[in-house]
């Protein structure tokens, strides 16, 4: 008696031409949308979203100033409309300098339409890069990026999640075709670096391995330009953002982290211990590298790399999540091929996105239910593939 193995789908339908009205209807919705984002984030709405902590650094750096500075900040904001009483930082380190200061140039609203285009802009570019990584299938599957809840986070509260995105994104796309360019892309990544420390330990073990030196010369040389740029701008920039982070008492923050509910369990006084599971990530990371080391693939192994780094971050916010959308994008695929049930996926997708779309705020304990969701639609897609490997094998053996 023999078992018959389950075929995979194909994802990719012939090749068909592109009609210039489908090309024209996309433009248009691509028009309005951009309209739409850049009337959100404009005037009073502007100054009251993440978007105004750039612009104001962006103003104290054009005038010479403290961009870290909390009496300066909160009069910027405040002439902007902001309507809280503390000041509201640029909590990136001063590598972000070359992010906030164009913005120093423009006013409130022209700054926000033009962050809105440049985070409209790195998500198109993301979207059409991870299409292309998978083969370019004709299925429009690839869309889905559009409406991933912490993209759209993203956008409403001009957070930079969709510049990390891009980052991640870019090096998957040329990490073996072009080194140098893919290390300089980590630029990006690393204005969060926090978010990365498992993806980061492997990296650098990956590197050394496979002695691909050029992905840290770029990298380093990335990091030296803009290192020089913000010494340029302000000379004492990095004390200043040490005594930003001490005055904004970050540690007595809410944010939605597993790590933090870990603290606030054991030790409410602990700051240490939300960096705990970050610490034995990266041991897990150096050992799934070691494992796989021989057929290391960025993009499997890596999006399950980059789920564990944002499930154990110290600190992160749900827009943060954008991230995930390679691993998002790879869990699909694979459930397309091998024939997987799309309904969790749909489930977990709609679900966050009718939270944002109510209003649900980017720090909202109601979305730590999100990261271990990706996780987890991940692994299920992962195990089905072994399923069907497995099946596959045992076919091949009882017709031999």
């Amino acid at each position: 008696m023999s078992i018959a193995a389950v075929p995979e789908k194909p994802i990719v339908a012939p090749g068909t031409r592109k009609s210039p009205l489908r090309m024209a209807a996309a433009a248009c919705m691509l028009a309005i949308g951009v309209c739409i984002l850049a009337f959100a984030m404009s005037g009073s709405n502007a100054s009251n979203r993440d978007f105004v902590c750039y612009w104001a650094a962006g103003h104290q750096l054009v005038n010479h100033g403290n961009p870290y500075d909390g009496a300066a900040i909160l009069r910027l904001e405040r002439q902007a409309g902001f309507t809280d009483s503390r000041p509201f930082f640029m909590r990136n380190p001063p590598i972000a300098f070359f992010m906030a200061w164009p913005l120093g140039f423009v006013g409130i609203r022209a700054g926000a339409v033009l962050w809105s285009l440049a985070l409209v802009g790195a998500l198109m570019i993301s979207i059409r890069l991870l299409w292309t990584i998978h083969g370019r299938p004709a299925d429009r599957m690839h869309l889905v990026g559009y409406c991933f809840a912490p993209v759209l986070a993203c956008l409403l509260a001009g957070q930079i999640g969709i510049l990390l995105l891009l980052g991640v994104v870019l090096f998957l796309r040329f990490h073996q075709t072009r080194p140098t360019l893919a290390g300089m892309s980590l630029l990006l990544c690393a204005l969060k670096p926090h978010l990365f420390f498992p993806f980061a330990v492997v990296l650098c073990m990956w590197a050394i391995r496979g002695r691909a030196y050029r992905v840290f010369i770029g990298a380093a040389g990335a990091m030296a330009a803009t290192l020089c740029f913000s010494f340029l701008l302000d000379r004492a920039a990095w004390q200043h953002y040490a005594a930003m982070a001490a005055q904004a008492r970050l540690q007595d923050e809410f944010i939605p982290t597993l790590s933090l509910m870990l603290r606030l369990l054991v030790h409410r006084q602990a700051v240490w211990l939300q960096f705990v599971p970050a610490a034995v990530a990266c041991a897990w990371a150096a050992w799934l590298f070691m494992k796989h080391r021989t057929y290391w693939d960025w993009m499997e192994h890596g999006s399950l790399l980059m789920l564990v780094s944002i499930l154990v971050a110290p600190y992160a916010w749900f827009s943060d999540q954008a991230v995930l959308l390679p691993a998002l994008f790879d869990a699909l695929y694979r459930q397309m091929r091998t024939g997987g049930a799309l309904f969790p996926f749909t489930c977990a997708m709609g679900l966050s996105l009718l939270q944002v779309l109510a209003g649900t705020g980017i720090g909202s304990a109601f979305y730590l239910w999100t990261a271990p969701a990706w996780l987890a639609l991940w692994l299920m897609s992962n195990a089905r593939k072994s399923q069907i490997s497995s099946l596959s094998e045992v076919s091949k053996a009882h017709s031999a």
